[in-house]
């Protein structure tokens, strides 16, 4: 039969290559897939369609009507009756719901829903009203975003939570009960999620233009489970039900290249033709960021794979079902997990590409927007400005040099000077070990054609530096991107600060560290000004306003109003208050009342039942090594310990203590997992011990999460930040627990010294070796093997002596500091981490004297906020301005 007889299809060639497509090398696949038609008209009005001459089916209006424009302009009316009649449509006309057959489940998806459409309106107002002033964004890209909660967020923001209790309230459901019904967004981990949705909420209550760009993910990081004691992993599936809080955008969508081989262009000394077969779809979700105070709304851009096109329905028909999906499988996992584990070299390529389907979509749409504005391309700089957060978008500057170089077809010198004049860089990390590498054969069979331009760009600026320093052949090879190991390594932080105008640390120690350790020779190049410091902060809304009403209703009480939630200075009034007896009492009732919400949160989350009578001392972050939760567990086994050699009248006499625990552990990570695995196992002896009572509880909060930490951080007496000096760049835990009542005990490292500073050092207790000294005890301990302080052996004998399973499980631990080189110091620290503690029992038991440090640490707490932190970055950094959406400023 002839391939002309009409049976043949003539849009799929007959030849076939085997796919790169990682999971599908043996699998023969077409080299060009069929394009999918789009649906159109047929008959009469096709007719009339080709007549046209069109060729496209979609159309603007041909004139503007009043009413949708007066809908789209206009705020939806704020009454009860609105709001309650707006549920109800969504109950029934989205959700399918009767009286009959709805839940609070159903309820809280339709109340979220009614928010929504008022953020879209305000989100459309403002994204409208900032295009046709042609206003510069900033565009703060993040591989993660820990945004938590959206509804109770949104309803503070809107003004409108009495109006949606009441609402509720009508319809038979109680306002609590449905925000409870929302779970947390799982597209972050830790501090580095958390602190970008604080600044993209910051931005929209300042009314700061900007957007966030991240990821998609469908399954988050993990869901942790504990099981027999260890850390298990489970997807997150907070996808399987609708997500209110996201709109997607079907209409905004990029291809994305991996793999393939360059040709170059016979026109164009630096252009390349980029040819591959791996091509994926990269789909936007817009989230709104509220305002708090404003009718500005944000915006954080998600990106997902669309994987609609690469579903081969000729292998499908012919019963190669796996080779049909191959190219969906592969497509799909890109933005399936947060962090995937990298101990494999499958892992590690994964990591790549999703990183780079991220930086490639994000780049895209920010030329594609700029473009509307019909300025030419040298006049980006003055119209976006991108922030990476992190090394992890840092292939968006290779990135925008491709699109500028291949697409826009610029010289290299302009390209470049484009490039540098639109990023910045925050480093987060001051450990080496973190510094993000790419092997380069990796990056070069994955992006070939970035693999070229980060080799020109380390060429070039090697060539600038030998012109400044002739001869010195040694800081060559020091401030390579390109780094001389086996294989060759891509060090990312470099190439983020090269291709930078400015690189900021976030916290005072951290920036200067940063510049006499990693960044200490593009220092002496590039100059001091280059490297700034913005020390981190954290949202008022979210880490007093929205988590701590109680606390929240008495400063408005001083303030006189809620102004101080978009100005956090006005908290130093509370110092006015200080010897208030009844004002006192009242602040010391909202702790009270926080710990006894965070008890019974604790008895239904893990069962263990805790006395809000007792000290609460919290530490929940990141489970890592130079964060010491280890020596943290081990002062709890010395001081189980202690109390077991006491009388009963002795023990009566002690200080009550609750220690609380949270915290995920990466997936790989084999260490912090086995942390995990011991704070468990002292927990279950210690609760379980009749005689210990309620004198001492251990309690660890499995999957630890923005939800999670409303709960914890307004209940703390105490919080840990206990990091090896030096090692934390600046955290942001340490800031929320402060403003929230609680007072520091830590180590003399990242913002914790800027805290103390601002809040006095009596409102906090530090103990420790500091920065400069760490490295002498290390190489001491390197050569050497002390013995142990007295209270360290007496913990690690009773780990050995099987007091909590098997000692053989925890030996590595012990190893790491005994035999290991003890490199986060735990040995040389534990002594004053326990004279610490006792000084914290001691200044506990003084009750008044406790109120007045933690009034006065809120009172002074406003240098924390991420609106402090957002306005230095749109002044110093991205060069942006304020600009406020009104209804005047919209012709309304």
């Amino acid at each position: 039969m002839s391939r002309n007889s009409g049976y043949f299809s003539t849009t799929v060639p007959l030849n076939t290559a085997k796919a790169t497509t990682p999971g599908a090398h043996d699998v023969d696949v077409p080299v060009t897939q069929p394009t999918p038609l789009k649906r159109v008209v047929s008959g009469a009005a096709l007719k009339e369609l080709l007549a046209s001459g069109s060729s496209s089916q979609s159309k603007t209006p041909s004139k503007m009507d009043n009413m949708f424009q007066n809908y789209s302009h206009s705020e939806i009316a704020r009454d009860t009756a609105t709001i309650k009649n707006s549920v109800i449509m969504h109950l029934t006309a989205t959700f399918l719901r009767t009286p009959m057959s709805m839940d609070s489940g159903h309820a809280y998806l339709a109340s979220a829903f009614s928010v929504r459409d008022r953020l879209l309106q305000r989100w459309n107002l403002t994204n409208e009203f900032h295009d046709r002033m042609k206003a510069k964004r900033v565009y703060y890209m993040s591989l993660e975003f820990l945004i938590g909660r959206t509804f109770d967020n949104a309803l503070l923001a809107l003004d409108l939570r009495e109006e949606y209790s009441k609402a509720l309230g009508d319809v038979g459901f109680c306002l609590e009960d449905i925000i409870d019904e929302e779970r947390d967004a799982a597209l972050g981990n830790g501090g580095l999620g958390r602190l970008a949705a604080c600044y993209v909420d910051s931005m929209a209550c300042q009314d700061y233009p900007g957007w966030g760009y991240g990821l998609r993910y469908k399954y988050g990081m993990f869901q942790q489970q504990i099981i027999n004691g260890y850390q298990v992993e489970a997807p997150d599936c907070w996808l399987d039900s609708p997500n209110p809080w996201e709109f997607p955008r079907p209409d905004v969508t990029y291809p994305v290249k991996f793999y393939g081989h360059l040709e170059r262009d016979p026109n164009s000394e630096h252009r390349f033709i980029w040819k591959s077969d791996v091509v994926y779809d990269a789909m936007a979700f817009d989230v709104p960021v509220p305002g708090y105070g404003t009718t500005n709304v944000g915006n954080i851009r998600l990106w997902s794979c669309k994987t609609n096109s690469l579903f081969d329905l000729n292998k499908f028909n012919s019963g190669d079902y796996h080779g049909a999906t191959g190219g969906q499988v592969a497509a799909q996992i890109l933005t399936d997990v947060l962090y995937p584990n990298d101990n494999t070299n499958e892992g590690k390529e994964l990591r790549l590409r999703q990183e780079y389907l991220f930086c490639s979509a994000t780049m895209q749409d920010i030329i594609a927007r700029f473009k509307k504005t019909g300025r030419p391309m040298s006049e980006l700089p003055d119209l976006a400005a991108i922030q990476l957060n992190d090394t992890h978008p840092t292939l968006g500057v290779p990135e925008l040099m491709r699109i500028l170089l291949d697409e826009e077809e610029l010289s290299w010198d302009e390209a470049w000077e484009i490039t540098t004049r639109t990023f910045a860089f925050t480093n987060h990390t001051i450990l080496p070990e973190a510094m993000e590498k790419w092997p380069v054969p990796m990056l070069d069979k994955i992006l070939p054609r970035h693999m070229g331009i980060i080799y020109d760009i380390n060429l070039f600026f090697l060539q600038s530096v030998e012109q400044q320093f002739p001869g010195d052949r040694d800081l060559l090879r020091r401030i390579s991107i390109i780094e001389e190991s086996n294989p060759q390594q891509v060090r990312m932080a470099f190439l983020a600060c090269v291709g930078s105008h400015k690189v900021n640390g976030v916290a005072a120690i951290h920036s200067d560290i940063i510049k006499q350790s990693i960044f200490k020779d593009f220092v002496r190049i590039q100059g001091e000004d280059k490297f700034i410091n913005k020390t981190n902060g954290v949202s008022p809304r979210r880490w007093m306003n929205e988590c701590n009403p109680d606390m929240s209703n008495l400063l408005t009480e001083v303030v006189g109003d809620r102004s101080w939630v978009n100005d956090l200075a006005k908290a130093k009034k509370l110092e006015e208050r200080v010897a208030d007896t009844d004002f006192r009492q009242r602040w010391w009732d909202a702790k009270q009342a926080n710990k006894k919400r965070l008890a019974d949160y604790i008895l239904t989350t893990t069962g263990i039942r805790v006395s809000p009578d007792a000290l609460f001392d919290v530490q929940v972050k990141r489970i890592h090594e130079y964060k010491r939760q280890l020596m943290n567990i081990l002062s709890v086994i010395y001081r189980y310990h202690c109390l077991k050699q006491m009388t009963p009248e002795e023990r009566a006499k002690e200080l009550h203590r609750v220690v609380v625990f949270a915290g995920k552990a990466a997936s790989g990570y084999w260490v912090a997992k086995q942390v995990i695995k011991l704070i468990n196992s002292v927990a279950e002896v210690v609760n379980a011990d009749e005689e210990i009572g309620d004198v001492l509880k251990v309690v660890f909060i499995p999957d630890y999460s923005v939800s999670a930490a409303e709960y914890i951080i307004p209940a703390s007496d105490i919080s840990q930040h206990i990091s090896t000096a030096g090692t934390e760049a600046s955290g942001t835990s340490n800031m929320k627990f402060v403003l929230n009542g609680g007072i520091i005990l830590g180590t003399v490292d990242g913002a914790n010294i800027e805290i103390g500073e601002e809040i006095g050092e009596e409102q906090i207790f530090f103990f420790g070796c500091l920065a400069h000294e760490v490295e002498d005890f290390r190489h001491y301990l390197r050569f050497h093997q002390p013995k142990p302080d007295d209270a360290l052996q007496t913990a690690f004998d009773m780990i050995q002596r099987n007091t909590f399973g098997d000692a053989a499980i925890f030996q590595p631990l012990i190893d790491s500091i005994l035999r290991g080189g003890d490199v986060y110091l735990l040995s040389v620290d534990f002594p004053s981490y326990i004279q610490a503690h006792k000084a914290v029992e001691d200044a506990y038991r003084d009750r008044e004297e406790w109120i007045t440090k933690s009034i006065l640490s809120v009172a002074r707490m406003s240098k924390f906020s991420s609106d402090r932190s957002i306005q230095e970055y749109a002044e110093e950094v991205w060069n942006i301005e304020p600009v406020r959406v009104t209804s005047c400023s919209m012709g309304i």
